[in-house]
């Protein structure tokens, strides 16, 4: 039985804490439209940050690091020289990031896609997008060279049967509802990293996850701000959420709720760092002008091809009313567009 599986049930009910988390990630996603569309040049710099952070990152807690001033060659280079198995593991998984930001909406949640996550995140390696063929507990490993049993992962003749159930579930889970989108991500996320389906490379795939299905969820703040980064950085609780929630989970007895719990905070977390940092970010120079003249093409290209001052103000949150109706003064000068009528209610429409 899945952790995902036991909201099956409505008589499940949600955790206090996870409630508040969703209410103000419910208004920190609403603040997300309006940042994405009032300031676009500006996030092409926290863009670029949390890609780099984002794959130095989720490889630094399994302990994969590579040097600081290697970076900048391995992201240039089409096709770089790898020195060693790190830095292909590091630049893997920056691909993978950029295939996740690029295509999300066109990538289906499948078995298929699971497994090709696993091969571009871990490259060249004889394993790289097949499940894993001897069981593979968890070690927690102690510096006197004691070690113990932290979790006992699904057997390895079980994983693909766990496998398939658990992606059946997370599509009854949306079609039914049976609980917030967000619980489920985080429960299905539990879940992954308890099947534990290939030998090495879990941890990283099951962060691979989180991003695409956040995407899929309309939670985008992890192309801004590195959700891997805000994990690396709460490690210890990490891990601790991860244990607690795990034990009983062969039974179905685990209690999900601290390692769903950690989920929600890391990604409030991101999207109050975005916040702060967005606020933060010089609006370059002519931006809001540009952000105008886009809103115009847009209202333009619908199809009654008109709009009135009201609308063109509307569609753009956090320019001026001065700012707005300037440019729309500059492209009436220009012969762009044209006045039918007189007063605020007159439409504009492009010439020609």
């Amino acid at each position: 039985m899945t952790s995902l599986r036991l909201f099956a049930s409505a008589t499940v009910p949600v955790h206090p804490s996870a409630a508040w988390y969703l209410a103000d990630l419910g208004e920190f996603r609403g603040m997300q439209t309006l940042y994405t569309r009032q300031s676009p040049q500006q996030l092409e710099v926290l863009r670029a940050h949390a890609l780099i952070e984002s794959a130095v990152s989720s490889n630094r807690i399994e302990g994969v690091s590579v040097a600081p001033e290697r970076l900048r060659e391995l992201w240039a280079a089409p096709r770089p020289l790898f020195r060693d198995r790190d830095e292909e593991e590091v630049r893997g998984y920056r691909d993978t990031l950029t295939w996740i930001h690029e295509e999300a909406e066109r990538i289906p949640l499948d078995e298929v896609t699971i497994k090709r996550l696993h091969t571009m995140a871990r490259g060249e390696i004889w394993d790289a997008g097949h499940y894993k063929e001897k069981d593979a507990d968890i070690l927690e490993r102690y510096p006197d060279g004691r070690e113990r049993v932290r979790f006992r992962t699904v057997p390895a003749a079980e994983t693909p049967e766990r496998m398939a159930l658990l992606l059946a579930d997370w599509q009854l889970c949306l079609d039914e509802a049976w609980v917030h989108p967000l619980i489920a991500l985080a429960a299905f996320n539990l879940d992954f990293l308890c099947i534990h389906p290939f030998r090495d490379g879990n941890g990283r795939v099951s962060r691979l996850l989180w991003l695409l299905q956040s995407y899929r969820l309309g939670y985008d703040v992890g192309r801004f701000v590195s959700l891997e980064r805000l994990v690396e950085q709460n490690k210890e609780r990490y891990y601790e959420t991860l244990e607690q929630s795990s034990q009983g989970w062969h039974e179905g007895e685990n209690d999900p709720w601290p390692y769903i719990n950690f989920v929600l905070s890391i990604t409030k977390a991101a999207y109050r760092e975005f916040a702060e940092r967005v606020g933060g970010i010089r609006e370059p120079r002519g931006a809001k002008r540009e952000q105008v003249l886009r809103e115009i093409e847009q209202l333009t290209a619908r199809v009654a091809g008109s709009f009135t001052l009201k609308e063109l103000e509307h569609t753009c949150p956090g320019v001026s009313r001065d700012m707005v109706r300037r440019v729309l003064r500059e492209q009436q000068s220009a012969g762009v567009v044209e006045c039918q009528g007189r007063g605020p209610g007159a439409s504009w429409r492009k010439r020609g």
